[in-house]
């Protein structure tokens, strides 16, 4: 477990040391957040803080990585996908500033949908997703089985293994960009649900696995000190799309993808509430289920301060990782 811990140590070291360096570099090339007008009122404040701060964490992950484990093709690997997923937010974060810049109004508010498209967004996904689903399954110390919580069994998911992989790894990184809409919050989520994977690939011997959850653990922590209410900075799609790539990444290469439904309920439930919002928002021609979706507005919105609603969210999430635990075979002591 040392080597976790130097891992940890690494990530959170560069990404507080790099902080401070990115911050004046952010706000001098006005990379600056556009709040939604039709958003919650209480988030107006926040318009024109930088954002773009995922890189911050994602050069703690390289640096833990490349000292830790240079030559390890398996971590090397997974570093890729889930930096590339951290691209694609890039790209869309950068879409948006340019945009912002020539559709806000003064205050920084925009009534327009910012960033790339939808359809170029998810076809890039799709194809790294396509990427990591290829290499697990000709991979000969992964394949296409994948462990069933409770019962500790394996189940060979043959040519249906592809096809799930993409669909979870898309669905994960866009969850994990939905849950990052409160200062801190997915930080902390990612933080937490890393935890269980450091845990279980510790455990199983997946030492490259456990040394990138451990550096994205500690880039959360470097990042949640500057990100915490009230936040200095935003980590952006390219910081949230990087963690849920980082999230499907250790599961689909521990063969726990089904984990996440309990380990990463949090992203199930901002999913699932955004998807009902919609559905109902069209059923009923404009009637809304929650009074905002994701579901953190909806508390926001019911009187909740939004540093309460971070830490219950945090709560939740250590309370269903602790459940993932009873739900694998681990022997913790």
């Amino acid at each position: 477990m040392k080597i976790q811990i130097v891992a940890t140590l690494i990530s959170f070291t560069v990404t507080v040391l790099i902080c401070p360096v990115l911050l004046p570099i952010l706000k001098k090339l006005k990379f600056g957040q556009a709040e939604r007008a039709l958003g919650p009122e209480s988030h107006f404040k926040k318009a024109g803080t930088p954002t773009l701060g995922g890189i911050s964490f994602m050069a703690g992950m390289i640096a833990s990585c490349a000292a830790l484990g240079l030559g390890n093709f398996d971590l090397f690997f997974a570093l890729v996908i889930s930096l590339l997923f951290g691209l694609i937010g890039f790209l869309d974060d950068y879409m948006k500033i340019i945009q912002k810049n020539a559709l806000s109004d003064a205050k920084n508010l925009s009534s327009a949908s910012l960033g790339m498209r939808g359809r170029h967004k998810i076809v890039m996904q799709f194809s790294v997703a396509a990427a990591l689903a290829v290499y697990a399954a000709y991979h000969p110390n992964i394949g296409t089985d994948v462990v069933i919580p409770f019962i500790s069994k394996n189940w060979d998911m043959g040519i249906l293994f592809i096809p799930f992989v993409i669909f979870a790894s898309v669905a994960v990184v866009n969850a994990s960009n939905l849950t990052d809409g409160l200062d801190g919050l997915d930080a902390g989520v990612a933080m937490i649900i890393m935890i269980f994977f450091l845990l279980f690939s510790g455990a199983k011997g997946y030492s490259e696995i456990s040394i990138l959850s451990a550096s994205t653990i500690g880039g959360c922590m470097g990042f949640i000190c500057y990100n915490f209410n009230p936040a200095k900075v935003f980590m952006g799609d390219t910081g949230s799309m990087a963690l849920g790539g980082a999230v499907i990444v250790c599961s689909v290469l521990t063969k726990t993808e089904f984990f996440i439904l309990i380990a990463g309920a949090i992203y199930v439930i901002e999913a699932l509430s955004d998807i009902i919002q919609v559905v109902y928002f069209k059923a009923t021609h404009g009637k809304r289920f929650f009074k905002m979706a994701p579901i953190h507005h909806h508390f926001e919105l019911s009187g909740w301060p939004e540093t309460r609603v971070v830490i219950v969210f945090w709560t939740f999430t250590a309370i269903c990782v602790m459940l993932s635990i009873l739900a694998s075979d681990l022997n913790i002591y």
